[in-house]
């Protein structure tokens, strides 16, 4: 990784990773992972319980109230050959089709149009008709959501080489979610780690906490496969910043406070709130975003960031090197792993806190 020149290749931001140190289960509680504390001079390791102290009373923490949707579903097609379906994305307003997603769907031979998947055990019935590059528009026969509530399963990454279990559902998913926001089909993993008696130590020491929407897509996983990163097309999610939250942003700006942003999830939406802006605050934004962060970007609202541990070369990866430097992060993540940190979605935190005036 480095910051030679103004664009940078995706090899930039390749490192090796100790199979190890890939985080596959959940801790016993969520607020026992540990924390890397990094600033402009230095690091320190901490564990994530220190987070209260590392916090002002009137900075602001910012949150991604989505909830995770229980998205895989497994069957056959009507061939009988086995198919693997992933719901990405629900889709309104499709003629003729009043439960409609567009989904990922894996299989021998990639299914046509026209073709109907039995799901759940033939409890669900899905057919294909239409595609859009390499997803498809299933039209299922029954509302969606509460089918996947009842006969589908949490998609973990697939890093974790598992299938998903019971605790999956409970641990891959955050105490804070709202399930009016059920959209995700991966979890806003540096939200993971907080849990309610946490959320209140924060609180008692005077910071504020507003939420934020960000339904993550499976594209968070998908590899950059541009050589510049100039040429990578980012893929589209849909962001909500409140009103509300977008106003106590700006109260905490004039008095002198921080905004935190909890995940890279977080951090999007506030970016992209900010570039969309028509006068010096913030105001509601509601709408897809493909903002893709990378250096030099500048950043407009976020000055904390709480973050996991990255894949190599991964899109989050590369902002959180716009936000802290690359060689700095370059230097944490060689530090993370030879003092065994663990990594990814079930893995350690860090605290990426940048000089404010």
């Amino acid at each position: 990784m480095t910051q030679s020149d103004q664009t940078p290749l995706v090899d930039d931001y390749d490192y090796h990773l100790p199979e190890q140190l890939i985080a596959r289960t959940p801790l016993a509680k969520r607020s026992d992972s540990r924390l890397l504390h990094l600033t402009q001079h230095g690091y320190q390791d901490r564990q994530f319980t220190d987070l209260p102290s590392l916090l002002r009373a009137g900075d602001l923490l910012v949150l991604n109230d989505t909830k995770v949707m229980k998205a895989r579903l497994y069957g056959q097609k009507a061939t009988g050959g086995a198919v693997e379906v992933l719901v990405e994305r629900l889709l309104f307003n499709v003629a003729n089709a009043p439960y409609a997603a567009l989904c990922h769907v894996r299989a021998s031979r990639s299914p046509k149009i026209g073709q109907t998947l039995k799901l759940a055990d033939n409890q669900l019935s899905a057919t294909v008709i239409d595609r859009k590059e390499n997803l498809f528009v299933l039209a299922f026969d029954v509302p969606i959501l509460p089918a996947l509530e009842q006969f589908g399963q949490m998609p973990i990454p697939p890093y974790f080489q598992r299938s998903a279990t019971s605790l999956d559902d409970e641990r891959y998913q955050s105490v804070f979610h709202n399930p009016n926001h059920t959209a995700s089909v991966a979890a806003p993993t540096a939200s993971l780690h907080f849990d309610d008696a946490l959320l209140q130590q924060i609180k008692d020491k005077g910071v504020n906490i507003a939420f934020v929407t960000l339904n993550v897509g499976a594209g968070t996983f998908a590899p950059v496969k541009a050589a510049k990163l100039s040429e990578h097309i980012m893929h589209a999610e849909y962001a909500h910043l409140p009103a509300a939250t977008a106003e106590l942003i700006n109260q905490t700006k004039a008095a002198g406070g921080r905004v935190i942003a909890v995940g890279t999830t977080v951090t999007r939406v506030l970016e992209t709130a900010y570039l969309q802006r028509t006068c010096d605050t913030l105001h509601e934004f509601a709408g897809d975003t493909q903002i893709f962060i990378y250096p030099p970007y500048q950043f407009g609202v976020i000055d904390c960031l709480i973050t996991n541990f990255h894949l190599p070369k991964s899109t989050l990866l590369m902002l959180v090197s716009a936000f802290m430097g690359t060689d700095t992060i370059k230097a944490a993540y060689a530090h993370a792993i030879k003092q065994e940190y663990r990594f990814f979605s079930y893995g350690d935190a860090m605290f990426l806190e940048r000089a404010t005036n």
